[in-house]
């Protein structure tokens, strides 16, 4: 057969599987709905994962509008324990997307108040509540005021409760469970951190960080059988952040990138928008260059620098060495530019961290 004749039986051939695909689709795409629903909504969302610590991003954006990334959300997995520090707008669907459901949440963390680091929280305890059956309330442990602020979400849903639970009745809507626990604290600059959990192999504990002139905001620390964590929150350059971090696993350290923000800064100012000059000229004073995390990071010992809360939206990929700038050059280890879905885990009984993306079959 001459070669022109196969040609064209391959391209006949393929078109005719292209169109089956196509007229197929329907069905196809309602097997594979079903097959991620029966992964997400299985009775082990952490099949496979083995004991140890684990941190996934589940918004590492920040108050600037980006498409690829919600608030400020870090989840920490220590065994089957699920934890979130920082719950930002968009983050609790990013958990769900995740396999980390909202109704596993054992507990949230808050390192301030500013309203991008918070937003999230009200929707958070409404689908720990409403989609877990719980009969009991979140615990939220944040620095002072942390009360105030979980009593502003319970008021403000006060109403959707009735509703939930009026439609689907208390055994799926508890009345006990609905709304949080506060769980305030006091970290004082100069004092020792302040140890919050201490249990079960797993030790949390806060410290302090700067960012003034928001008051009072702190970071954490995960220990879990051996592998840590550090989450700065947000912070410029800290001596307590570096402290907390020494010799840790992973450091997941806020970024601001000066040399982007001023070209923001500038696109402000000749667009006569005062308060947008205003405001990327004020936040270069209480955020961190991503080269000083990483001077922190490598004089910590830090094994690997994930950074998040990034700052400005970066809307192409190319845009992540600029934003990085000499970091690499100044810690020795990994670095990365955080990403919705970037999950870190760290087994127990050895020094392996191993990224996986759990985001990607939505990508």
């Amino acid at each position: 057969m001459k070669l022109w004749r196969i040609i064209a039986l391959v391209v006949v051939g393929l078109a005719i599987l292209g169109c089956l695909a196509w007229g197929l689709r329907g069905p196809i795409s309602m097997t594979a709905m079903g097959k991620l629903y029966a992964h997400a909504l299985g009775d082990d969302p952490y099949a496979g994962l083995g004991d140890g610590l684990h941190v996934g991003l589940c918004g590492s954006g920040s108050p600037m509008p980006d498409p690829t990334r919600a608030g400020p959300c870090t989840a920490v997995l220590a065994g089957h324990r699920l934890y979130v520090v920082d719950v930002g707008a968009g983050a609790q669907k990013n958990l769900a997307l995740m396999n980390l459901p909202p109704a596993r949440v054992d507990g949230v963390f808050l390192t301030h108040f500013h309203s991008d680091h918070i937003d999230g929280l009200g929707e958070l305890m409404l689908q720990r509540w409403a989609g877990g059956a719980n009969a009991s309330p979140l615990p939220v442990y944040g620095p002072v005021g942390v009360d105030q602020v979980v009593a502003g979400f319970e008021a403000t849903y006060t109403l959707d409760r009735g509703y939930r639970i009026a439609h689907h009745g208390p055994a799926v809507a508890p009345p006990s469970g609905f709304g949080g626990t506060p769980h305030p604290f006091t970290a004082a600059r100069g004092a020792p951190d302040v140890v919050l959990i201490d249990d079960g192999g797993l030790k949390v504990t806060a410290f302090p960080v700067e960012h003034q002139p928001v008051e009072p905001a702190v970071g954490y620390r995960f220990d879990y059988k051996g592998r840590s964590i550090v989450i700065s929150g947000d912070t410029a350059p800290s001596p307590r952040v570096e402290a907390a971090a020494k010799g840790v696993d992973v450091l997941v350290h806020e970024g601001l990138a000066p040399n982007l923000v001023m070209i923001q800064h500038k696109a402000a100012l000749a667009g006569g928008k005062a308060n947008l000059a205003a405001i990327t000229h004020d936040i270069l004073s209480y955020h961190t260059a991503p080269e000083a995390a990483a001077a922190i990071a490598q004089r910590a010992g830090v094994r690997y620098l994930l950074f998040t809360h990034i700052i400005p939206p970066l809307p192409v990929r190319a845009l992540e060495g600029p934003w990085l700038g000499k970091s690499r050059d100044i810690f020795h280890g990994t670095v990365r530019v955080g990403h919705d879905g970037d999950f870190l885990s760290l087994p127990v009984g050895s020094h392996e961290i191993v990224r996986t993306d759990r985001l990607a079959s939505f990508r």
